[in-house]
């Protein structure tokens, strides 16, 4: 028997250290070769480490969110016909009983017996318990089994009579008292309701805590700004509801996201500014004639951002089929590196719980979030009457570094004209 020691290797881009994301072994565990041992998590996902060889496992060296350096031990494996090299391969002794503790003095039966109470039936059956007179400010006597009880029924133990010894409450009385308080008799108390005390303290790991890193990243070096514009949705409702009436068995249903994005295609050529991405370290904003969009969406673990790539060759039809696709693969963790990251602008919705305005942080390096509000029925005057529209607020983030107030106004302006003309979203943009 010898031991293999499985180290973290170079996973590429450019890492020093990763963290443990999930472990697929336990020590004890027969493993295969090239069965996964380990989830590590690197900026962008999480990546499978398999196992080198067939062994048992024998040491995990590290717990799910502790960062591993590149090159230092993962797991310790037994290799079965390997030379030991120097490794302790003794087998500990049997387990044996451990001897009573010193002094300790074993009662004989007699004994035992003769110290044993009587059971409860031979006891002479008590009256029902009456109120013991307690003074004020005088402590009822209870176990701290029965006080801790009555604390988390929300009970006031001086007001609760005690069968026991000088007045002692019992279990049995407690359960006395709840029955004639919630029978309503005479002396019962209003119902009081017990404080909650609990803290459950969480470890931020995972794929949480790359969330966090991100977010502070963002707002501490990008000079964010919001601007909000409402946006009359009424014909846009329309087309898509009768897109997906008369839409093939093989297309997809259609959101609002796919005309959202239809619309960005058409708008950003002629905002360069904001389709781009900006390095601050080296000093360098790269403007980008494709479209990437990141498609941030929720998954069980947080808020992950996989990207549509070249959305300016793709229809709605399929657009929204690529949307699909990404949600499904990020929600079954299948999202490789690659799907989560390169875009080069953001949309982000939270649908029906979308509120009035939001403030969306922006996914850097790029410049520009746009987000989605709830879409609400309500009157509006139109051409002098007022009549009930379709209404959502576009809520969306710049970076002030790089794009001025009067571009991301113009900007959305310009979205806002292409989603309540929804025809233009199937002409070709004008040069």
């Amino acid at each position: 028997m010898g031991r293999h020691i499985v180290k973290l290797p170079d996973i590429g881009e450019g890492i020093a250290e990763s963290e443990i994301a999930a472990w697929h072994v336990a020590v004890g565990d027969r493993v295969a070769e090239d069965q996964p041992l380990v989830d590590m998590l690197t900026e962008k996902a999480a990546v499978e480490l398999p196992s080198p060889k067939a062994g048992t496992v024998v040491e995990l060296h590290g717990a799910p969110g502790d960062m591993i350096a590149v090159g230092s031990a993962l797991v310790t494996l037994e290799i079965e016909g390997e030379d030991p090299g120097g490794e302790d391969a003794g087998v500990a002794p049997e387990a044996k009983p451990p001897p009573p503790p010193s002094g300790e003095v074993t009662a004989t039966p007699a004994e035992a017996a003769a110290a044993t109470p009587p059971p409860e039936t031979a006891l002479p059956q008590r009256a029902p318990a009456a109120a013991v007179p307690r003074r004020p400010g005088e402590r009822p006597l209870a176990s701290p089994a029965v006080r801790r009880r009555a604390q988390e029924l929300g009970v006031e133990l001086q007001y609760v009579p005690g069968s026991g010894p000088a007045g002692r409450i019992t279990h049995a009385d407690l359960d006395a008292y709840l029955d004639t308080r919630g029978s309503g008799a005479a002396g019962a108390r209003a119902p009081s309701r017990a404080p909650r005390t609990e803290v459950e303290s969480i470890k931020v790991i995972g794929l949480r805590r790359r969330i966090a890193e991100a977010m502070q990243r963002a707002k501490q070096r990008i000079p964010h700004f919001a601007y909000v514009e409402e946006v009359d949705v009424t014909e846009l409702e329309a087309l898509r509801v009768h897109l997906n009436a008369a839409r093939r068995d093989d297309q997809p249903k259609l959101t609002l996201l796919p005309f959202l994005l239809r619309a960005l295609v058409q708008v950003l050529p002629r905002y360069p500014q904001v389709n781009a991405t900006y390095d601050d370290e080296a000093g360098v904003v790269h403007r980008h004639a494709a479209v990437h969009c990141g498609i941030a969406t929720q998954t069980p673990n947080g808020l992950v951002v996989p990207v549509l790539r070249h959305a300016e060759t793709l229809d709605v039809w399929q657009m929204a089929t690529g949307i699909r696709l990404l949600a499904e693969a990020v929600r079954s963790g299948k999202a490789t590196r690659e799907t989560l990251s390169g875009s080069s602008i953001t949309i982000t919705s939270l649908g029906a719980l979308g509120g009035i305005v939001s403030t969306p942080v922006i996914n850097a390096p790029e410049v520009a979030i746009v987000g989605v509000n709830r879409m609400v029925e309500r009157p509006v005057y139109l051409r002098g009457q007022l009549v009930p529209r379709l209404m959502m607020n576009l809520s969306s983030s710049f970076d002030h570094r790089i794009v001025d107030g009067y571009d991301a106004a113009a900007f959305i302006q310009a979205v806002k004209v292409a989603l309540e003309h929804p025809a233009t979203l199937f002409m070709e943009a004008s040069a």
